[in-house]
């Protein structure tokens, strides 16, 4: 049994986990009124997001070249671009949502009174329900994948 893959499949799947667990927290803090706390929170968290989407490529990437399955099996795997290709709009969808984040949070630390505009926090919710929703086909394209699904 080769260790770095079994090390490298752990810690892909745990930062997974984590991005869905990041994913799920946007979705449940951008409800109702958002207090500047509650900004401050969601501007982290997405600080976070990014940080571990990065860190699921680059692991990603070690599995590819020192996995046991091998780089063949994942470059001519219909089933494996089809994960890329889902966790690359979830990145694109993440994109409008950050921005927000970012710029709710200025506004609120420069004037206590501000308060995100509804039509901002209605987009920013279909943005993150989008993410969730195409973030669901990545482990089904991954379960697919590993069981010789694509190739």
């Amino acid at each position: 049994m080769d260790t770095t893959d079994l090390v490298l499949a752990i810690v892909h799947h745990l930062l997974v986990f984590s991005l869905a667990g990041i994913i799920g927290a946007e979705f449940v803090l951008i409800r109702g009124d958002l207090a500047a706390v509650t900004l401050k929170r969601l501007a982290g968290i997405d600080r976070h997001y990014g940080i571990i989407a990065v860190l699921i490529i680059i692991v990603g990437i070690g599995r590819v070249f020192w996995g046991l399955k091998g780089w063949e099996f994942y470059v001519y795997n219909w089933m494996f671009w089809a994960k890329m290709a889902a966790f690359g709009v979830v990145g694109l969808l993440s994109i409008i949502p950050t921005i927000r984040f970012i710029s709710w949070n200025r506004q609120a630390s420069a004037n206590p009174a501000f308060a995100v505009p509804a039509s901002e926090l209605a987009s920013v919710k279909t943005y993150i329900r989008a993410e969730a929703f195409v973030f669901l086909l990545i482990p089904v394209f991954a379960a697919a994948m590993a069981r010789g699904y694509g190739y």
